[in-house]
C-alpha cells in the first residue's frame, strides 16, 4: 500500500497501486462513481467503472457515504483535470466500514465545530495544522538537546503557587488542597543545580477567566532552566529556539503551510538576533500609535497588538516593572523599579509567545514580595533551600506551543492550534 502523496509526487504513474483511506468526497454518474479519497498525506481521485470492477465493489463505491473506509487497487493515471493531477482508475474497492450520513457540512457555526471536534480533527485544514503542531513539538525538542539540555519533568499537582493563587486550579487531594501546576519552574530551579541546563515539553493550567483569541485554560508549555546564564543569555537561546522552529518548519511542511494562507518566506525571515526593546521604550513607542498606558501597569493584548504593529519578526521587550512580575524576578542591581525579565511579542498576531526573567536569589526579597501578593512565604520553604545551598546566577523561560502554532498558521483563534481545547466556557468532547 502507498501513500498518497506518492502518488501524487507522479513516482507511479502507469502502475497498479493500492491505498487505504477515507472517503473525502464523491458523486455518481451512471455506470462511474468519482471518489475523492484521503488519508495523512493528501487527496487523490479514484474513478470505479462498473465495467472494470467487480459487481460488489461498484455497488460499494456506489453506497459508500463520506468517511467511509475503503482499500482501493488501480492504476496510476495523469488527469490535469483531477485533484492533484493524478486518479486511480480502479480495479478493486472495498468498503471495509460504511459511514452514517456525516454531521458537518459548509456553513456550520464555530460551536458546532466545537462540539462535534471529534470528528473536526480530520478537516484538511485541521490536519494541516495538527502536522504543523507535530513539526513545532519536534523541532523544540531537536533545538534543547543539540545545545546540550535533559530533558526533565515535574508534578502536575503542587502545594503553592508559580505565577499567582487567583489564577490556579485547586484540587482536592485526599482531604489536601493542592494546584494543578502552572509552571514547572519551581522544581526546575531545584533540578537545575544537578543538571545546569535543563527543559521539559508538558501541559500547564491556569484558571484565568478570560475569553480571548489567546488563552487556554490547558495549555502546552516548553520551558527551560539555564545555570550560569543571565537574562541576555537567555534571551539569545529563546530567540534561537524560536528560528529553529520556523526553519524546520517551512523544510517539514511547506505545502502544509501554504494551504493554511502562510507563505513559508514569512518564517525564513525570522532569524535573530531579534529586536529588544525596554518597557518604557515599549511605551514610548505606543505613545507614537496613540496609545497611552501608564508606567507600571502590565501590557494588555491590546497594546501588545497595537505594538507589534511595528514590527515584521518577533520582538522582545525587557526591564517590565517590579509591581507586575512573579515574586522569583530578579530586581535589575541598576534600577530597583525593574525587573530583568522580559517577553517575547510575535508579529502579526501581537501575543506573548515566550516570557522568562533572570532568577532572584535574595531569600529576604522573595519573601517580601510574596507577603505583598498574599502568599504564605513558609509555603515555599523548600524553594528557599536552593538559595541556601550554593546559588548561582541563573534564568530560564516558558514558551506557549500553542500560541507559537497559532501565530504560524496565522489562526484566528487559538483553540484552533490544539486538537481538542480546553477554555473558560468548553470542557467537552
Amino acid at each position: 500500500m502507498l501513500t498518497i502523496r506518492e502518488i501524487l509526487q507522479g513516482k507511479h504513474t502507469g502502475e497498479a497501486v493500492g491505498i487505504r483511506g477515507w472517503v473525502h468526497r464523491t458523486r455518481s454518474s451512471g455506470g462511474l462513481v468519482f471518489a475523492v479519497i484521503r488519508d495523512s498525506s493528501g487527496l487523490v481521485q479514484v474513478t470505479v467503472d462498473k465495467r472494470n470492477v467487480p459487481e460488489k465493489a461498484f455497488a460499494g463505491a456506489k453506497q459508500a457515504l463520506v468517511e467511509s473506509s475503503v482499500e482501493v487497487e488501480g492504476e496510476v493515471v495523469e488527469d490535469e483535470r483531477a485533484p492533484g493531477g493524478y486518479e486511480i482508475r480502479a480495479k478493486e474497492f472495498h468498503v471495509v466500514s460504511f459511514a452514517e450520513k456525516f454531521p458537518i457540512s459548509k456553513d456550520k457555526s464555530e460551536e458546532f465545530l466545537l462540539d462535534v471536534r471529534h470528528l473536526w480533527v480530520r478537516s484538511q485544514r485541521m490536519t494541516n495544522v495538527l502536522k504543523v503542531r507535530s513539526s513545532v513539538f519536534g523541532a523544540t525538542h531537536d533545538y534543547f538537546r543539540s545545545q546540550g539540555f535533559h530533558e526533565t519533568q515535574s508534578p502536575s499537582f503542587t502545594p503553592s503557587a508559580c505565577e499567582g493563587g487567583s489564577s490556579q486550579f485547586q484540587v482536592d487531594y485526599f482531604g489536601r488542597k493542592v494546584y494543578l501546576t502552572q509552571s514547572w519552574q519551581l522544581y526546575a530551579e531545584a533540578t537545575m543545580f544537578g543538571l545546569e541546563k535543563i527543559y521539559t515539553v508538558a501541559p500547564s493550567f491556569r484558571a484565568e477567566k478570560s475569553r480571548t483569541t489567546r488563552h487556554l485554560t490547558e495549555y502546552w508549555h516548553a520551558e527551560a532552566e539555564m545555570a550560569w546564564m543571565g537574562m541576555d543569555e537567555a534571551i539569545e537561546i529563546g530567540e534561537n529556539l524560536i528560528s529553529n522552529i520556523c526553519k524546520t518548519v517551512v523544510e517539514e511542511m511547506p505545502d502544509e503551510l501554504m494551504a493554511l494562507g502562510r507563505d513559508p518566506d514569512d518564517l525564513r525571515k525570522i532569524t535573530p538576533p531579534f529586536l529588544k526593546l525596554k518597557y518604557s521604550e515599549a511605551l514610548e513607542k505606543l505613545q507614537e500609535a496613540g496609545v497611552e498606558v501608564e508606567w507600571g501597569k502590565d501590557l494588555r493584548t491590546i497594546e501588545e497588538r497595537e505594538l507589534m504593529a511595528f514590527f515584521d519578526k518577533p520582538a522582545v521587550v525587557t526591564h517590565y516593572p517590579r509591581q507586575v512580575m512573579a515574586f522569583y524576578k530578579r530586581v535589575d542591581p541598576e534600577n530597583p523599579e525593574v525587573t530583568l525579565a522580559f517577553d517575547f511579542l510575535a508579529p502579526e498576531i501581537g501575543d506573548e509567545i515566550i516570557g522568562g526573567s533572570e532568577r532572584e536569589n535574595d531569600i529576604e526579597k522573595m519573601r517580601e514580595n510574596l507577603l505583598q501578593e498574599g502568599e504564605d512565604p513558609s509555603s515555599y520553604d523548600w524553594y528557599f533551600d536552593t538559595r541556601r545551598y550554593g546559588a548561582v546566577p541563573h534564568s530560564g523561560f516558558g514558551m506557549g506551543i500553542d500560541r507559537i502554532v497559532q501565530w504560524i498558521c496565522k489562526l484566528n483563534h487559538i483553540r484552533d492550534a490544539i486538537p481538542f481545547p480546553r477554555t473558560l466556557t468548553r470542557t467537552y468532547p
